[in-house]
């Protein structure tokens, strides 16, 4: 196959059975690192996951493409490093062709009515989340589980979003019970926090 052609299988949703809890855990991860699969980890453990889409996206609006791997490679990378059997890789969004969060949301729950989904992100996306397309309808349509990372745990507390939605914040102690709750509700898990990131990878490449 060539390296910039993505293996069908990626382009399409990931299997679910009706009323399981599905995880979504999108970004670039150009590259993925296990800082990445930490959150992914903490996700399925706190929130009582039956799966966790790890969704690459074709490309983040708010981010220079210029450095951006080709997508095959970014979903050979993310194949490689995440070995829990309810991680599911997928790429799906580019068959849908569209680059904004908010969209895909809404394909994603128009194609999927009994599962109940949680958007997952690192703490260190909480601080411009405000930025995204239709940021607040994210946070009216699904709940979501902000996973700390290093030098991001008191960004919750000044981010747009939390001011926004601080009467609908969840007590991590009760984050098993997100899936389950209407949203707008939001939660901060704190835990073990790996100082990897992407942008510190690709300097040292």
């Amino acid at each position: 196959m060539q390296p910039d052609r993505v293996d069908p299988f990626y382009l399409k949703m990931p299997h679910v059975e009706s009323g399981m809890t599905v995880g979504l855990f999108g970004g670039s991860f150009n590259p993925p690192h296990d800082g990445h699969v930490l959150v992914a980890d903490i996700a399925l453990r706190r929130l009582g996951l039956d799966q966790l889409w790890w969704m690459v996206t074709p490309g983040n609006p708010l981010k220079n493409r210029n450095h951006l791997a080709p997508l095959a490679e970014r979903i050979s990378l993310s194949q490689a490093i995440t070995h829990d059997p309810r991680i599911k890789v997928t790429a799906f969004e580019q068959s849908l062709g569209q680059s904004y969060t908010a969209r895909t949301l809404e394909k994603i729950r128009d194609r999927n009515r009994d599962i109940r989904f949680v958007w997952v992100m690192g703490a260190d996306n909480l601080k411009n989340f405000h930025l995204w397309q239709d940021w607040q309808k994210i946070a009216r349509t699904y709940p979501i589980a902000v996973i700390d990372r290093p030098g991001d745990t008191l960004s919750y507390l000044s981010s747009k979003m939390a001011k926004t939605f601080d009467y609908a914040r969840v007590d991590e102690a009760h984050a098993a019970s997100l899936a389950w709750r209407k949203a707008p509700a939001w939660t901060f898990i704190h835990g073990p926090r790996s100082p990897l990131s992407s942008t510190a990878l690709r300097a040292q490449s």
